[in-house]
């Protein structure tokens, strides 16, 4: 039985290596079979205990929309029902009975009740606007360049580039990533002189944009939040904003680490907690992580895997509570829901940092991650679900799924629900093309919905948790985003977390005159290129 499953989550494919240029078979065409492990089908393991979680969301926030609707539409019914003069009649009437004192103190035990409700109602956060880093152009590299600073530096043998470089030709990179060119050095890149180089670089590039984007001084910003996995110097990176910028000295500052690519939506949630928490003010998240210090210089093929993907960036976003901020504002946020499976062993193992056999550093990429993460995806969007889609799909999801477990096997497939219908716009963390692939075949989405995911990967690589935030960029490039218009952002990394972001939309979106994608939207997206 197991044999059986763990071979459904197997698939094969052929590719040609090219000619062989060396050895006993030199002049003649080399194949490989390459063996990849899938998503697991979400169809076949749906959790009732996670629907049920979605739904208890749901009824928690709920409530009041199900019942003062009611109570509107019965109170109009009954005065509906009576003409004007009837209607004064019999509110002169019953309250005649009543001294003036009785009458007044009512009148404010009514005021003062609905002030407490509206005033105890959760605050509108609100996105004003947000910011990605793009490097100029002399960290730009080719897939080919970058197998050049990688044997520049003499950290590699010839098996371990070429293993770079197969990866490189199937990862749905292109070549004009983003890289630290001290990768190409002989020295020890790791070190504390080097990553705050880097930091400095992509966070105040990042923050400089927003903040002349939003014309906002940094002296009024009273929640500070950034993530960066890997890189955690002391003083912190936050203190490094604050000390850059001379920020005021109550500010909330929070410095999140070790939280993998997922950490930009963890840092957003903490952020509105804090907005919830002290009213009118305003957050600013940056999300980030850092290529060179942690540039992998050893062997070992799981963990020369992050060093092909990953990429500089940043993202940074102003956030806001204000209500007068809202006719300046571009999002509104409505839900957020966070996964977590670092309970079992293999979720919490799959992506590990460690030290090889040599006593290298790196981030060693377990062969169970693309299960573990399908399965951390599926618990997310499963309790997502009831927040989101329209009532006609929560019924038949619901009741396929009480159906399959009532009879067990013989009640089918679960219904999978349509999340285009809830969403008109998808941001799924471009974490590679084999992934996004999967996850296309899973939710069963179209091209155009993984097209900004596709180009983001294409275009910038794997920029970690900030990811996400390219990608808006590029809706937004494409004058994609209407007024009304929901947007999906999906995030998952180590840990193993899987976190879900819902926006609406306050207005359409134009053409920026600034960001990353503005020299390059219009190639996109690519046609005819295997890559993409």
């Amino acid at each position: 039985m197991n044999m059986a499953r763990e071979h459904d989550l197997l698939s094969t494919e052929i590719v040609n290596r090219g000619i062989e240029s060396t050895g006993p078979d030199a002049g003649s065409m080399t194949f490989s079979v390459r063996v990849r492990r899938r998503l697991p089908e979400f169809v076949n393991s749906v959790n009732l205990k996670y629907v049920r979680l979605g739904y208890h969301y749901l009824i928690n926030h709920g409530v009041y929309l199900a019942t003062v609707p009611a109570l509107v539409l019965v109170f109009g019914a009954e005065v509906g029902s009576l003409s004007r003069e009837e209607m004064w009649r019999r509110v002169w009437d019953s309250t005649a009975g009543y001294d003036l004192a009785t009458v007044v103190a009512f009148v404010a035990l009514f005021v003062f009740t609905v002030s407490v409700y509206f005033l105890s109602l959760p605050r509108s956060i609100y996105l004003v606007d947000f910011a990605c880093y793009k490097p100029n152009d002399d960290y730009k590299v080719t897939k080919d360049e970058f197998i050049e600073l990688a044997r520049k530096s003499g950290k590699f043998d010839e098996a371990s580039l070429e293993f770079q470089k197969r990866i490189l030709n199937s990862s749905g990179l292109g070549d004009e990533t983003y890289v630290p060119k001290s990768i190409g050095s002989p020295e020890n890149t790791a070190t504390m002189k080097e990553g705050r180089a880097e930091a400095s670089n992509v966070i105040f590039g990042a923050l400089d944009e927003l903040f002349e984007k939003t014309r906002l001084r940094p002296k009024d910003v009273g929640v500070l939040v950034l993530n960066c996995s890997l890189f955690n110097p002391t003083p912190s990176l936050s203190a490094m904003i604050i000390n850059h910028y001379k920020m005021r000295g109550n500010i909330l500052s929070f410095n999140l680490g070790g939280m993998g690519c997922s950490a930009g939506l963890i840092a957003l949630d903490l952020a509105r907690d804090m907005l919830q928490a002290n009213p009118n003010n305003y957050a600013v998240v940056v999300s980030t992580e850092m290529v060179g210090f942690n540039w992998y210089p050893g062997k070992d093929r799981s963990m020369l895997i992050p060093n092909c993907y990953f990429r500089m960036g940043c993202s940074a976003l102003l956030l806001s509570n204000r209500r007068r901020d809202y006719r300046r504002a571009k999002y509104t946020l409505e839900h957020i829901v966070r996964t977590h499976k670092g309970a079992d062993n293999r979720s919490f193992r799959s992506v590990y940092q460690e030290e090889d056999s040599e006593k290298h550093k790196g981030i060693k990429i377990s062969k169970d991650l693309v299960e573990v993460g399908g399965d951390a995806i599926k618990t997310n969007i499963t309790t997502l679900g009831p927040l989101v889609l329209p009532f006609s799909e929560q019924l038949l999801f619901l009741s396929t799924l009480v159906w399959k477990t009532v009879l067990g096997n013989e009640g089918g497939q679960p219904y999978i629900p349509d999340y285009k219908l809830a969403f008109e716009h998808f941001c799924v963390h471009a974490a590679s093309k084999t992934v996004l692939d999967e996850l296309q075949r899973n939710l069963k989405l179209s091209d155009k919905n993984l097209e900004a995911s596709r180009a983001t990967l294409h275009r910038f690589g794997n920029t970690s948790s900030s990811s996400i935030w390219y990608e808006l960029a590029y809706l937004e490039a494409k004058e994609r985003v209407r007024r009304g218009d929901r947007v999906w952002q999906l995030s998952f990394g180590s840990g193993f977390k899987c976190n879900s972001v819902v926006w609406k939309s306050l207005r359409r979106s134009r053409r920026p005159e600034s960001g990353p994608w503005l020299d390059c939207i219009d190639r996109y997206p690519l046609q005819g290129n295997g890559d993409f």
